[in-house]
C-alpha cells in the first residue's frame, strides 16, 4: 500500500509542478524515479521466483 501512495504523490507533484511551471519540475530526477517505477516490478517478482523455488527444492 506504501508503493501505491508514494506513486500517487510523485505523480501529482510532477503533474502540478510541470503545469504550473514545467521548468520547476527536476527532470532528471522524474526520470530516475519513471525508471525505478519500471525495475520495480520485475524485480521483485524475480526475487519472490527465486525464494519460491528455493523453498520448494529445501522442501520448506
Amino acid at each position: 500500500m506504501k508503493t501505491i501512495v508514494t506513486h500517487v504523490i510523485s505523480g501529482a507533484v510532477i503533474g502540478v509542478g510541470s503545469v504550473k511551471n514545467f521548468s520547476s519540475v527536476r527532470w532528471v530526477v522524474a526520470r530516475r524515479i519513471f525508471w525505478a517505477w519500471i525495475f520495480t516490478l520485475p524485480a521483485s517478482a524475480l526475487m519472490a521466483s527465486v525464494l519460491y523455488l528455493l523453498l520448494r527444492f529445501l522442501r520448506i
